[in-house]
Parts: structure tokens; sequence; C-alpha cells
């Protein structure tokens, strides 16, 4: 046998060693898929006839590109956060054109502005991706993602992914609390409430068949302090709405023991309780403690806390987003929501239940 032979057989076999014991770049950051509300959308109302929009200036001031992209937010949004902080690229919303070949084994954004737990919430922003629907384009996701990697692969991809879950917050405050809802007049607030977790565990179980292993689930923040409770509550020196307050305080508790009782029902701790009231509070309530100026007026709005109308061009808007808690009158800034996502990353039971994130992916690391 010449040298030549020999010497190419050994660098064939030296390169095939090296690429079975080298880390594969597809498999180094794990899915992610996000659905629910106006808190994680970054960027489906964009392609949808909606009123739910965040398209125009302001919004995406401090964004890399300094242009609005349908996050409700100045900059980053959550799922953009912790995409960061789990080494992944930025979730393409589904209806991005943008989302296909290999950029779909990233994962997809599913979530909408305007939707709730309830089918009648947000009938008031027309054509808004209500949860069933981004259920819907999940399967089709899977279906594409099928195609490319098979239909075993996918299923992998699917159970190994991370998944975000945040709803409840436009049930009370575009559906429940809204000027003219019938909701309000058919149920106590207790009822109410109720009926949403029931309807919720429902939402979290057609997840988990559609192949969900581990799910982020949010609750709602501290519904009366937000600057739109504070403005239509007609609050004198910032104090928080009351019964926005009472909301929180009795779905909260609710949907800990409903994701409590669906884990135990599965026998695997799928769904964790990511507790938004206190990641929210602890800045609402000391916010100097946290570099902000205040917690009570929003950077962009309008009239009484900034918190009277939408964020528009015309809106009045402070120069430092930094200084505030919150960007409009109803959602963080990009600086407050990154101390949400340390909490979630890193908090207490008190914060993320029964474990945080950086739990998470320490444990499935070593499936």
């Amino acid at each position: 046998m010449s040298t030549f032979l020999l010497t190419w057989i050994f660098m064939s076999a030296a390169l095939c060693v090296t690429l079975i014991l080298m880390p594969q770049q597809t498999n180094a950051a794990r899915a992610f898929f996000v659905f629910g509300d106006s808190l994680v959308d970054s960027g489906n109302n964009n392609y949808l006839v909606t009123t739910a929009r965040a398209d125009s200036p302001p919004y995406g001031i401090d964004y890399p590109t300094g242009r609005p992209t349908g996050r409700f937010s100045n900059g980053l949004n959550l799922p953009d956060i912790i995409s960061e902080q789990i080494g992944s690229e930025p979730t393409l919303p589904i209806l991005s054109p943008e989302l296909t070949g290999e950029k779909l084994l990233i994962g997809a954004n599913f979530a909408s502005a305007g939707i709730g737990i309830l089918n009648d919430t947000g009938v008031q922003f027309l054509n808004i991706l209500r949860i069933g629907r981004q259920f819907e384009l999940f399967q089709e996701y899977q279906e594409r993602v099928s195609e490319i990697i098979g239909s075993d692969k996918t299923q992998q991809l699917v159970n190994g992914a991370l998944v975000l879950m945040t709803l409840g917050g436009n049930d009370f405050v575009n559906n429940y609390f809204f000027p003219i809802s019938s909701r309000r007049r058919q149920s106590s607030l207790g009822e109410f409430s109720q009926l949403l977790i029931s309807e919720y565990k429902k939402i979290l179980t057609r997840l988990y068949e559609l192949g969900a292993r581990r799910v982020m689930v949010t609750g709602t923040g501290p519904l009366g302090c937000v600057p739109a409770e504070l403005a239509s509550s007609g609050s004198v020196n910032g104090e928080c709405a009351p019964e926005a307050q009472q909301a929180a305080a009795i779905f909260n508790p609710l949907l800990v023991q409903m994701l409590q009782g669906l884990n135990r029902e599965i026998g695997s701790d799928v769904f964790i309780g990511a507790n938004a009231f206190n990641t929210n509070a602890d800045f609402i309530n000391n916010p100097q403690r946290f570099g902000f100026v205040t917690s009570k007026v929003a950077c962009c709005g309008q009239g009484a806390y900034n918190g009277q109308g939408v964020c528009t061009p015309l809106s009045t808007l402070c120069p430092d987003r930094n200084a505030y808690a919150f960007w409009d009158p109803f959602h963080p800034t990009e600086k407050a929501t990154r101390l949400i996502v340390q909490q979630i990353m890193t908090g207490s039971v008190e914060y993320m239940n029964p474990m945080n994130l950086s739990t998470i992916m320490a444990l499935d690391s070593r499936i």
C-alpha cells in the first residue's frame, strides 16, 4: 500500500473522529417557543389587521436598529432577553416571511398582542392570533420543520425545547374591567378567576399534547399598579387600583395550584410558575433601589401618569428610558424587563416555582 494511501486513510479516520467528538452547532442551543400576549409578542401583529400594534415610533427607539419592530417595548422584550441569557438567537415571529430554513430550528414566537385565556378577550382589537390559532400555527410549524429534519427529529426538537407562556392580564384589563364588559355583570371577580384557571388548564394540557415538556408560565403582574390603571382609577398619589390588585391576588395563587396539580398528573415538572407579581412588585414598590426615577409614570404616553391612551409619535416621551420602570401605559421598559429576566434565571422559589431557569438548563443538559 502506498504511503499516500496510508496517509489519506489516517487523515480520513482522524477527521471522522473529530466530527463525532465535535459539538454539533445545530444542537448547541435548544429551541425556544413563545406563546401569549403583548408582553411577549415580537411582531406578529405587524402582519395582521388589528389596532393592537407597536409598529410606529417611538416603539423600538432603543432597539439595536432604532426602529419599531412590533415589540411593545422601547427595546428588547422578555423573549429577546431570555434568548440572550440561554445563548440563543431571538425567535422570529411565526408570521414573519424571514422564518424559513434553518432559522425554524431556533424556534418561533407565536404571541399576539391583545389576546387572553378567553376567546372573547380582546375582541376590540379585531384580528389577533387567539391562543387556539397560535396552537394551530404551532402544528403547522412542526410540519414545516419535519420537511427539513424529519418527523422523529422534529419531535425531539419540540420535546427538548424551552417554552414561554404569558396569558391572563388581558382577561382582566381588556375584558372583565373593560367599560362595556358583560363578564363583570355575569360573575364576581372570584368566579371569573376560577373560570380563567379552568380554561387555562385546558390550554396548557393542549400544549403538552403538542409536545411541550418544559413550559415557563407567567402569572399576572401587579395589575393595579400599571400607569393605565393609575390613570383610569383616578389615583391621586400613585396608589395602585385596589380592584385590579385584588384580581391578581386571587388569580396568581390559583394558577400556582393548577400548575402543581398538572405536574402531579403528568408525573414531571413540566410547568414552571414564574411569579410576575413579585418580580414586578420589587421595582414598583422601591424604584430608586433599582435605579429608576419613577415606577408610576410611563415614559411614553399622555394624560395622568402618561397612562391614558396609547404610545404614539405625538405622545410625551421621556429622554432617559432607563429612569422609568414603565415604557408605555401597560408594558415595562427594557431595563425593567432585564430585572424580571434576572429573577427568572436565578430567583428563589419566591419568584420561580419549583425551580429557576438556570436550574432547568443545568438539569436538562444532563439528559
